[in-house]
């Protein structure tokens, strides 16, 4: 609860969904056989939001990556449980093709890149 007077700050259910937000939320989804969140991975190509819908797109590491299915869905899955998202479109696109330089710069320093 805010003083009387004080400005309040508190996150309203009609307050707007921030791209900060939706990157916050997306940090949190990890690549499970890196042990790296999608957005350092650089996995994370564009977010859009449109009212209350949230549109991502993103990649994976390869085509054949054994954990994109789980990956997309634990994206979609932390984006829906944010407080006052609506619909949620996770598209899956391959241009351009991931590579390591997408890496966010000082995870790949850590990595040895």
């Amino acid at each position: 609860m805010t003083a009387p007077g004080a400005p309040a700050n508190e996150t309203t259910t009609d307050a707007a969904i921030t791209e900060d937000q939706v990157k916050l939320a997306l940090r949190k989804v990890k690549d499970p056989e890196l042990n790296l969140n999608i957005l350092d991975l650089g996995l994370i190509y564009e977010i859009r939001i449109e009212g209350a819908d949230v549109q991502v797109d993103m990649s994976l590491t390869s085509p054949g990556c054994p954990s994109g299915p789980e990956i997309m869905t634990d994206a979609e899955q932390k984006l829906k449980e944010m407080p006052g998202v609506g619909t949620v479109t996770m598209n899956l696109v391959w241009s351009p093709m991931w590579t390591p330089d997408r890496i966010e710069p000082r995870v790949r320093a850590y990595l040895g890149f």
